[in-house]
């Protein structure tokens, strides 16, 4: 189990939680501006924050070294806001995705993965917003939620909501099919999962699950097996969303929700040494 060294805020809800160089970008649901907090990663001292205009229903946010800038998807507006890092007068561009995107990643060729939950497609843009290309997910992946790209040019895929039996983390081929899995049926048990949500995933392809009503982060074999629970419930003061993994510093940051009536009033980002 790991361990726990830290807590930001308590302030708006998180969409997202990434990180570049010496800089954590936690993404607020906030509706007025400011939407991204930058905190030193080391100190956890708050910076700056910045603003993306134009943003409505953030949905998560990545980062990419590469082409130096964040991503963050917008369900409202079905498009993909690129913010230039690093600095507080970041410049700032918008292009469309053609479907609602929900969650995102950086494919192996430095573009931008954008999971389309309800068409059940994985998208690759450039850094520009230049499609590049599309994979239709197979009938039996329902509801997905997070892709990770491997060196491989395979992909890890969590999919499972309220309405779905199956909720599970996948191996999926260049074809979208699927080619093993862990998980099954949804439940509460250690090889059971209610609603994985978001994925992370290390340089030797060992996946960190969040297991969103069981409130806990779960560790996979790169064969897509059991290893142990990484962040528990106790852990948690509400419910785990999101999960990015800074392998250098060896922590996860962990987004923690609450919800009320439908609706999400609070969030915090729980740090915890790996």
């Amino acid at each position: 189990m790991g361990r726990v060294i830290q807590t930001l805020p308590e302030r708006e809800p998180v969409r997202g939680v990434t990180s570049l160089d010496n800089r954590l970008y936690v993404l607020r649901d906030n509706k007025t501006s400011e939407q991204v907090e930058v905190y030193d990663i080391d100190s956890s001292q708050l910076l700056h924050c910045l603003s993306v205009p134009g943003l409505r229903s953030p949905k998560d946010i990545t980062a990419c070294a590469y082409n130096r800038c964040a991503y963050i998807s917008d369900s409202s507006r079905q498009s993909v806001h690129r913010v230039a890092l690093p600095g507080p007068d970041a410049a700032v561009t918008q292009w469309p995705v053609g479907d609602t995107p929900a969650r995102l990643s950086i494919s192996v060729r430095h573009g931008v993965l954008v999971l389309c939950t309800e068409v059940r497609k994985i998208k690759e843009f450039s850094t520009d917003g230049e499609l590049l290309q599309t994979v239709d997910l197979s009938q039996d992946v329902l509801s997905p939620k997070h892709a990770i790209q491997l060196c491989s040019g395979e992909y890890i895929v969590c999919h499972g909501d309220l309405d779905d039996r199956l909720h599970r983390v996948c191996l999926i081929g260049s074809d979208g099919q699927v080619v093993k899995s862990y998980g099954g049926l949804r439940g509460t048990g250690s090889q059971q999962m209610n609603i994985p949500t978001h994925l992370s995933v290390d340089i030797n392809a060992f996946v960190f699950v969040v297991d969103l009503n069981n409130r806990r982060v779960l560790l996979l074999s790169p064969a897509l097996t059991y290893i142990r629970e990484v962040v528990t419930r106790e852990q948690f003061k509400w419910k785990p969303r999101r999960v990015h993994l800074d392998a250098d510093r060896q922590r996860l940051y962990v987004t923690d929700n609450e919800r009320k009536d439908g609706r999400f009033t609070a969030g915090r980002v729980v740090v915890v040494s790996v």
